[in-house]
Parts: C-alpha cells; structure tokens; sequence
C-alpha cells in the first residue's frame, strides 16, 4: 500500500510540472528595460544676427527657491519681455555656490522643449548681486521683429574707475564721442568691487542714461583694491562713417551682420593653453565666415592679474593688432570648469 501510495504521489507531482513551467510570471518580477535619455544638444559656439534688429534684455532679481528654479524662471521672464523674439545670447553672472554648468543645461532643456533655436553662453561666478537669496542674473541679447537700430549700435567698454561715479563718468564719455543720445543707451552693466556701492551706482546710471536696463554685480567676494567699471551698449543716433570703427574705448556697428561667440574656457597657465582657446575662437568664427582679425569687441574673465595679462599680450597674435578690439577685462569669482584660470569671448563683424 506505502509503495501505491508513493506512485501515485510521484504521478501527481509529475503532472503539475508542465503547468509550474506554462505560469506567467508576475509584472511586478519583469525588471523594465533600461531608458537611454536623448542627450540634450549643446549650444553653439558661434551665432550671426542683424545688427539693425537686435535688443536687449535683462532678467528681474529673485531670492525664491535655488539657482535652477531660479533660471528657468529668468528665461521666462526674457522670453515675456522679448514677446518671443529669438534669443541669440545669454551672459549669465551666477552668484553662490551652484554648479554654473546647471545653467548651459538648463537653458538647453528649456530650448529644445519649446523647439528654439539655442544661443550662445558666457557663464561667470561673481561674487554677489544686489539681492540676498539671489544667485543668478541673465543678459540677454535677442533679434526681434522690427528694426530696432537703424544706424547701428556702439558697444562701449568698461573703463576701470575708483568708484561708481567715475566710471558712469567715464562711460558717458565714451557714450558722448560715439554719438550715443542718454535716451538710446539700451543697457549698462557695472562691475563693482563690493555692492556697498549699488544703490549709488543705480542712481548715476538713472542720472545718466534715464531708458538703460541696468546691471549691478561684485565681481569678487574680496578685491585687492577698490574699483568699478561700467560698459554699455547704446543706438547710434546715426550711422558712423564706415560699417565698422573700433577704439579702446568702444566699437561702432553699423555692418549687415555681428557675430557672437560663446565663452571659450583657458585652462592651466602657459602660453600653449591660452593659445589654444583663441585657436578655438577662431575656428568657432570659420563657418560664419569671418576671423579674428574681424574682432571689435572681447570679453575677458580672468580669474587672476597674470592670467589676463598673459591674456593681453597672446591675443595680439590672433586679432588686428592695429585696430585691437575695444572691451572688458576685469577679474571674476570663477567659471563652469573648476580647472579653467579665465574665459574669452568675441564679437565680430559679420559679413
């Protein structure tokens, strides 16, 4: 009987097998397939737009939420100032202790989203701005649907100064020989060596230029010496005698066509490395057609005095050394890479 017992037992078992093995498993134990995320695009490296249709914006101050939300919420509020123009260029100053990298992907996040066109970046770390909480501030430079500048534009640089009023002085100056009306100033960014002076600073330009969108930023947490500057850029009251006139002091556009870069990052301190960005310059201007010998206007943002002296003294390799291009070279908090000593952008000419 134990023996019959156990035959059967082996029958039973025998003849479950089959549907053990035809059960469908469990979704729950189904591990789902790996998602691979589209890589977003990169900005470019170089932009042309028309010089006669170009504006200029500048994003509100916000302590609310971290530097993220604090710059989708500035392109918004570009985007609602420009009634939707193309965004051309962004220069964005990034205070506090966020990844500046966030900015160049978040820009490109926002972009493709609403499927347009990405911009040229310049990102600097400054040292504040004029608001606790706040730790982002966006240029934006767009082309919009009317002309706007008929006779040009003159893009003033930024003279160094003992103080803010000095160096609205200074930029007055340079507004007033290259013709630019108080009312046609379009937008004023001082760099200051503490913000005890921003309210000041404010006031001149108000004083000033009455109709410029004005920027307020330290450049460092802690300056050797104090100073300011202030560049501008203004509508030419009426076209300069040629399409294109540089001076130390500033350059008159009145080309079809002006050529924006992106900021190239230097990396190290020999020669062969600051050589190699303006290199990189170069080739970024090669497909719109122009050179470095096409420059009227470059951004320094080194992180030291040697740097930017090296700076100086290399770029005279890859520019007009006759006609070197007007500009802005100040001393900054830091970059995106934690390895780069400066950052060098340009504007050119286009053709």
């Amino acid at each position: 009987m134990r023996a019959f017992v156990l035959i059967l037992l082996c029958a039973v078992m025998a003849a479950s097998l089959p549907a053990q093995r035809k059960k469908k498993p469990n979704k729950k134990d189904i591990e789902p397939p790996t998602q691979i995320l589209e890589a977003l695009p990169e900005p470019p490296d170089a932009i042309s737009a028309e010089t006669a249709r170009l504006s200029f914006q500048l994003s509100p101050l916000s302590s609310k939420g971290l530097l993220s939300q604090q710059v989708r919420d500035a392109l918004k509020a570009l985007a609602h100032d420009n009634h939707g123009a193309q965004i051309v260029k962004l220069r964005a100053f990034v205070a506090g202790s966020g990844d500046l990298r966030r900015v160049s992907a978040i820009v490109s996040e926002e972009f493709t989203d609403q499927k347009k066109m990405l911009p040229v970046i310049t990102t600097v770390q400054v040292g504040g701005l004029p608001m606790v909480g706040s730790q982002v501030l966006i240029e934006a430079t767009s082309v919009d649907r009317r002309v706007t500048n008929p006779n040009g534009l003159a893009f003033l640089s930024g003279v160094v100064a003992k103080d803010p009023t000095a160096a609205v002085a200074e930029l007055k100056q340079s507004a007033d020989a290259a013709r630019v009306e108080a009312p046609n100033m379009l937008r004023v960014t001082c760099f200051l060596s503490t913000l005890d002076h921003g309210d000041s600073t404010r006031c001149a330009v108000a004083a000033a230029f009455p109709s410029a969108a004005t920027t307020v930023v330290q450049t460092q947490r802690q300056s050797i010496e104090p100073y300011s500057a202030c560049e501008g850029i203004g509508r030419l009251t009426e076209p300069p005698a040629s399409a294109v006139s540089v001076s130390q002091r500033g350059a008159l556009m009145n080309s079809a066509k002006i050529v924006f870069t992106s900021a190239q990052l230097v990396f190290k301190d020999e020669d062969s490395d600051v050589r190699l960005a303006f290199q990189r310059l170069n080739k970024d201007l090669e497909p719109m057609m122009v050179s470095g010998k096409d420059v009227v206007w470059e951004g320094t943002y080194a992180l030291t005095r040697p740097r930017a002296a090296q700076i100086a003294t290399i770029k005279t390799e890859f520019i007009d050394a006759a006609h070197p291009p007007a500009g802005t070279s100040l001393l900054f908090e830091g970059l995106p890479s934690n390895d780069a000593t400066a950052a060098i952008e340009w504007i050119a000419a286009g053709k």
